[in-house]
């Protein structure tokens, strides 16, 4: 079994037998696949992070340890992953691209999901009962569809789930899930546990090799448990504590006779839908936790504080691609129409970052609001926030930048306080000019001297803004140089501006793989057209 850990968390590559990997000792490809980076070793195979040969999306690749390939039972359970995640096609559960031998030994080539496990999100996030239910809901999906095809997952615990960046869920990890097609074991072989003990299912604990659908049920009875306390179990369970209707659910999910349990993952998702969007859900969400509401309150005011599209500008051609952590992010942008055909962009973040980073750039946004249509100067926007945020009790650093283009004067006017990087591509061709603005964050400075760029901006020309907000954004593998941008941007020949922020999104996927998660990534590819 793979002893899965978080990968995203690493800041460094991984060591194997002691010995640290370099990215010099990597395999320059796997299969069709280039090789990026080492994720991770488990506890028979390697996990690789490659690129996809078409798509240039990132990918993981499952290498099979080498000592294992004489290994029958080792080599059967490795194609028998492959072919599950085959069979389960679904949008809850990880894809498989593709599976076959190479130079290395055997490998298995699957879809690269961009999150954190549901045990880091469960340890770091405040989850209503409401939005636990939620996530629970999605998991079942997962089963419904793998029960449907025969499989039985036999190790759904915390860490084979993971949460992506979108808020949805990924079921992984089919290293010991079994088909109930699949040949018994000799009854009279040596019974191995297999799983993990505290989310296992009095039956699989006591033969392995013979469990069915209610096992996963109660595996997910006890995870269910956990999203509503709100933290892990660790084995100790304790219905009285949970919400009086969901109490007879767990109860039913959690019975130690397999009779007794839920037979039908559908039987358990209807019950669970029916308290899910039942009035006993809002009285008992405000009996078990009174900070439930806080916390749905701050996911739509993060959700609030910046805008779900890019808008339509006159003969203005706009990309939009972001990426935001699954912790709290404070990250603020907007896009403003101006008088007199102009229009703005901004950017801001400040340097409380979580739960209380989200009310400081609401008070940002409301004083840029404000702002924005009295001035087409960014210069003048910074001079005057940076008063203002002075005299503000709540005294906080912003990062701030502002764009505002004039199409009629064909220039552009920017300002960078700490946040974001300018780029030029004159006639959408490289090399890309920078454009360098400097100067200190708002509110920490009374005397500070702000200056903008103004620079030609004609039919044709492109410009790339971007901005990679939160802690470590110093660290290089963070943000991209203009040497890499222009090798992407090379790459993507004369794509559309959509086309070249999502692009270049994908390589900073694959340095975000390697680093913390706790940051927000703007992009922003600009053309003007004729």
């Amino acid at each position: 079994m793979d002893n899965k850990t978080d990968f995203h968390k690493q800041t460094t590559l991984p060591t194997i037998a002691g010995k640290p990997i370099s990215k010099e000792n990597l395999p320059e490809k796997i299969g069709p696949y280039k090789v990026e980076a080492l994720l991770e070793k488990g506890g028979m195979s390697f996990l690789y992070l490659a690129t996809h040969p078409e798509t240039k999306d990132p990918i993981t690749v499952k290498v099979l340890f080498p000592e294992f390939l004489s290994n029958p039972e080792m080599v059967q359970r490795f194609f028998r992953e492959a072919e599950i995640i085959a069979l389960a096609d679904h949008p809850n559960i990880v894809k498989l691209y593709g599976q076959g031998e190479w130079e290395g030994g055997l490998y298995i080539a699957m879809e690269f999901i961009q999150g954190i496990s549901l045990r880091q999100y469960l340890l770091r996030n405040l989850i209503s009962l409401k939005h636990a239910l939620e996530l629970v809901m999605e998991i079942a999906m997962a089963l419904c569809h793998l029960h449907a095809h025969g499989v039985i997952h036999r190790d759904l615990k915390p860490e084979n789930i993971l949460v992506t960046e979108s808020g949805g869920v990924k079921v992984i990890d089919f290293g010991i899930a079994q088909l109930l097609t699949d040949h018994q074991t000799d009854p009279h072989s040596k019974r191995r546990l297999i799983g993990t003990p505290i989310y296992m299912s009095p039956e699989q604990k006591l033969d392995p090799e013979s469990t069915s659908y209610p096992s996963d049920i109660y595996s997910l009875g006890i995870i269910t448990y956990e999203l509503v306390l709100g933290k892990l179990s660790h084995g100790q369970i304790h219905l009285s504590i949970m919400p009086k209707s969901l109490q007879k659910i767990l109860s039913k999910a959690l019975q130690p006779r397999v009779e007794d349990r839920y037979q039908d993952i559908v039987d358990f998702m209807t019950d669970v839908s029916a308290y899910l969007h039942s009035p006993a859900l809002l009285k008992e969400n405000k009996e078990l936790d009174p900070l439930s509401d806080l916390s749905e309150s701050l996911r739509h005011a993060q959700y609030s504080l910046v805008p779900q599209h890019s808008p339509h500008w006159p003969k203005i051609e706009i990309g939009l691609a972001t990426y935001k952590s699954l912790g709290t992010s404070s990250l603020y942008y907007d896009f403003f129409t101006l008088p007199q055909q102009t229009y703005g962009i901004i950017m801001g973040e400040p340097s409380v970052k979580g739960s209380p980073g989200i009310v400081y750039s609401s008070v940002l946004r409301g004083m840029v609001r404000a702002l924005c249509q009295l001035t087409q100067h960014p210069q003048e926007m910074a001079t005057v926030l940076n008063a203002l945020l002075l005299e503000d009790p709540m005294k906080q650093h912003f990062a701030f930048s502002y764009l505002v283009f004039l199409p009629k004067e064909n220039i552009f006017r920017f300002i960078s306080c700490g946040c974001g990087h300018l780029y030029l591509s004159p006639g959408g061709n490289l090399p890309l000019v920078p454009i360098i603005s400097h100067n200190p964050t708002l509110g920490a400075d009374p005397n500070a001297y702000f200056t903008e760029i103004e620079h030609p901006w004609n039919p044709n020309d492109t410009i790339i803004f971007y901005a990679s907000l939160g802690p470590q954004v110093a660290n290089q593998n963070t943000s991209f140089s203009q040497d890499q941008l222009q090798l992407i941007l090379a790459e993507s020949g004369h794509a559309s501006p959509q086309r070249q922020v999502d692009n270049i999104l994908r390589k900073a996927k694959v340095n975000l793989s390697r680093t913390s998660d706790e940051r927000s990534i703007v992009l922003l590819s600009l053309l003007r057209k004729e």
